[in-house]
């Protein structure tokens, strides 16, 4: 096991409150700090994974997959979020994880996973399933620095059984978490996730690697949701939601809610704040990308169909601000 004591702080925190510990996934475009202040400020999770970062890419700025603000940690978080990597190449993890550390990071996941084709085609996120050694390196690599180090990964590249030889081999190298998206890389989201397994998963695991705290992510889609899952298997340490927070940006409220439209739109605006605020330091994100969060918030049960069409057509966040200044739904 590694030094740090950043999963086995959060564990006993969640152990003493007689529940699993909660996250919110690694998500490309997504869990970046503009993302997670939102979440936070709606119900935060025990903590946060940042979006992909390619571990060559935090010492070689040159690669051309560039790190940019994917480790901008802004100082109205909380705690610093866990550093989700991708690759394949040992000594890239040994310096990128010297690298976080020195900048004040405890904690960093590896991304066997990733069912993206262009991950793939660079030999990171699902394609380490198919070559083994390479996860094994890639651990002891990350290890070297210190840190907290987790993996990523799902049941198998293409069959459902691989997990039988897949897992163990992961679970052998003793990493602090094991987070289990509950499907293939070929089954994508297609499928709903093998919620079945999760059993053999914790057996698995305790056999092999008692100390290793076991994670489970696909198809939950809020705090109440796994909660009730933890609570049907006995022995699931974490629980991972990752789209969830697209149906609700309350995904982690221990007790569930309702909310008015206002309140969302509340915090579409504040996510507007640190979108800007986050653009004038990088030259990313550009404002398309703020188009998929809008559906978050105005939403057509609430009757704002007509206010969201309006801003997919904005070009900017100003223009976005005036929408919603000229829409009925005002806070």
């Amino acid at each position: 096991m590694t030094e740090s004591t950043f999963w086995t702080e959060i564990a006993a925190k969640a152990k003493t409150e007689q529940r699993p510990f909660f996250t919110m996934a690694p998500m490309e475009a997504v869990s970046n700090t503009v993302f997670r202040q939102v979440v936070a400020r709606a119900a935060a999770p025990d903590t946060f994974f940042t979006e992909f970062v390619y571990a060559k890419g935090i010492t070689n700025p040159n690669t051309k997959f560039p790190v940019h603000g994917r480790l901008y940690v802004s100082p109205a978080e909380a705690k610093m979020p866990v550093v989700q990597l991708w690759g394949n190449e040992a000594l890239d993890f040994v310096t990128a994880a010297a690298s976080l550390k020195a900048k004040g990071f405890e904690a960093i996941d590896l991304n066997m996973g990733c069912p993206d084709s262009t991950v793939i085609k660079n030999h990171g996120g699902s394609d380490l399933i198919r070559h083994p050694q390479w996860a094994i390196d890639t651990i002891a690599a990350a290890k070297t620095a210190g840190l907290a180090v987790s993996v990523k990964t799902r049941l198998g590249y293409s069959k459902l059984d691989e997990f039988r030889e897949w897992l163990p081999t992961l679970l052998r190298q003793d990493v602090d978490v094991l987070t289990v998206h509950l499907r293939t890389k070929q089954e994508m989201s297609k499928v709903p996730a093998h919620l079945e397994l999760i059993d053999d998963l914790i057996k698995l695991r305790d056999e092999l690697a008692p100390n290793t705290l076991l994670q489970v992510n696909g198809d939950i889609p809020d705090y109440q949701a796994g909660l009730a899952l933890a609570k049907k298997h006995p022995g699931l340490d974490g629980i991972m939601i990752g789209r969830g927070v697209f149906a609700s940006p309350f995904a982690f409220e221990s007790q569930a809610q309702t909310h008015s439209l206002a309140e969302l739109l509340e915090l579409l605006r504040f996510q507007l704040d640190l979108f800007d605020d986050f653009a004038t330091r990088y030259d990313v994100p550009r404002f398309p990308s703020l188009k998929r969060f809008f559906k978050i918030y105005a939403r057509p049960e609430l009757g704002a169909t007509a206010l969201r069409n309006a801003m997919m057509d904005a070009k900017s966040t100003d223009e976005v601000r005036k929408i919603l200044n000229d829409s009925p739904f005002t806070a």
